[in-house]
């Protein structure tokens, strides 16, 4: 079951692990439109709710999901250990560094380091 907390100021929809997949461009709109009802700013899904193309850069998913979320000004999480998926391709390395050091789009390892990141 999906969660709401408030961690450090910033309403946070917590995906369950459980549920459907964020898949394609489109289903990215159920993840906004959960976020929307929650009036969160910020929603956190869980590595197992992801299909394995987000994580190839080359089908461009990850990319339209982010621009998607930063459209609608609601900012991404993604939440486990990618470290398998990072281990094959130097670009996904690059795409997680990158985002990390924005605001729009971060991957951490769990809630407890999302609620570091989102500490002053």
């Amino acid at each position: 079951m999906d969660m709401i907390r408030e961690l450090h100021g910033t309403i946070v929809l917590i995906c369950a692990e459980d549920g459907p997949p964020l898949a394609t461009e489109r289903d990215a709109n159920d993840f906004l439109g959960a976020a929307w009802a929650a009036e969160a700013a910020m929603v956190a899904i869980p590595v197992a709710r992801l299909d394995a193309a987000f994580f190839r850069l080359a089908t461009r998913l990850a990319g339209e999901v982010a621009q998607k979320f930063v459209n609608y000004r609601v900012r991404l999480a993604v939440i486990g250990d990618i470290s398998a998926h990072c281990a094959g391709s130097q670009a996904l390395r690059d795409f997680v560094h990158e985002s990390n050091q924005g605001q729009a789009l971060w991957f951490v390892r769990d809630i407890a380091a999302l609620d570091a990141r989102l500490a002053p």
